[in-house]
């Protein structure tokens, strides 16, 4: 009897879930998924396998970054919602994250309350960019010939109520133009499109565009922020260059399911933070135009709260709603 008893606590203590089976000296025993919700080549998944290879070399063990797009980034982040807490499934995500529970009339989880905030990675404004074909030299000159061609210039975004599709809504409303909205599966293709001429304009992230700009392929006129970027400073913001009081930016962060052990957490945040503000990916960031966070756990959670509440704003005037 004494035996069995002994043998049945045993079991227990090793099969007692996530938070008796992975102290944070033992976690992780095994690759590590990090799900984005957008496609290869946008500024989240770069941000995204920056971070991953970052955790790879100083965890070591292996943080694979797997691209699960479609439905503006919700079937992406409900997989993350319905996976396991245990520490092997997060997500690495951008402001879009913040945007969908005002955009969609209901989602299959409450963005509060189904993930586990673990750091702010970095924040960063769009660029507004066009191809250079577009006979625009400012914003003010765009803004002129949107107004004398109502609906004749397309903008790409990745796709139906993204961060992109809403700060050019915004800009819209703000400047009293009308330009059509041309969705796509993600960021990455839609920069390729706009490359070849295949649409006009679009805000872009520094990080994913600032290489088409330095080639000429497309061309600059301001940045989204209220301040200026401090790796591009000789572009204007939107605000000073035509449409006052505009302003719209991105940011990256990385979540875990909700239940995911404080512990797991808790090593996860520290690592980020240490590698977000190392040399090599603070540079790496910041070449990008992505300034480098490294928040606290609980310090995402409370801007996660507001961005959502600043997001809902914009949607009621930019009007865009997706069942």
């Amino acid at each position: 009897m004494i035996r069995r008893f002994f043998c049945a606590v045993w079991g227990l203590l090793f099969a007692g879930g996530p938070a008796l089976a992975q102290a944070p000296d033992a976690y992780p025993a095994k690759p590590v998924r990090v799900i984005t919700s957008y496609s290869i080549g946008g500024a989240t998944d770069i941000v995204a396998r920056l971070v991953a290879k970052m955790l790879t070399e100083s965890i070591g063990r292996s943080f694979i970054v797997d691209n699960v797009t479609g439905a503006g980034g919700v079937i992406g982040d409900s997989t993350v919602a319905r996976a396991a807490p245990d520490g092997y499934t997060l997500l690495a995500t951008s402001s879009t994250f913040a945007i969908n529970p005002a955009v969609y009339a209901k989602l299959p989880f409450d963005t509060l309350k189904a993930f586990a905030p673990i750091s702010l990675v970095g924040r960063g404004p769009f660029m507004l960019v066009i191809h250079p074909s577009v006979p625009a030299k400012s914003v003010k000159e765009l803004v002129a010939l949107a107004k004398a061609n109502p609906g004749k210039l397309d903008y790409a975004s990745a796709g139906q109520g993204t961060a992109v599709h809403l700060a050019v809504a915004l800009f819209n409303s703000m400047a009293g133009v009308t330009m059509t909205h041309i969705p796509y599966k993600g960021s990455g293709q839609a920069l390729i499109d706009l490359v070849a001429g295949q649409v006009q304009m679009t805000f872009a992230s520094i990080l994913s565009s600032r290489g088409h700009v330095k080639s000429g392929r497309l061309r600059a006129l301001a940045v989204s922020s209220i301040q200026r970027s401090t790796i591009m400073p000789e572009l204007p913001t939107v605000s000073e260059a035509g449409v006052p009081g505009y302003q719209a930016a991105s940011w990256y962060a990385w979540f875990a399911p909700a239940g995911t052990p404080r512990p797991i957490i808790g090593r996860l945040n520290a690592a980020i933070v240490k590698g977000v503000k190392s040399p090599e990916l603070s540079n790496r960031l910041l070449s990008g135009g992505a300034e480098p966070v490294g928040s606290a756990a609980e310090e995402l959670g409370r801007f996660l709260a507001d961005e959502i509440a600043r997001w809902r704003k914009v949607v009621q005037v930019a009007g865009v709603r997706r069942k």
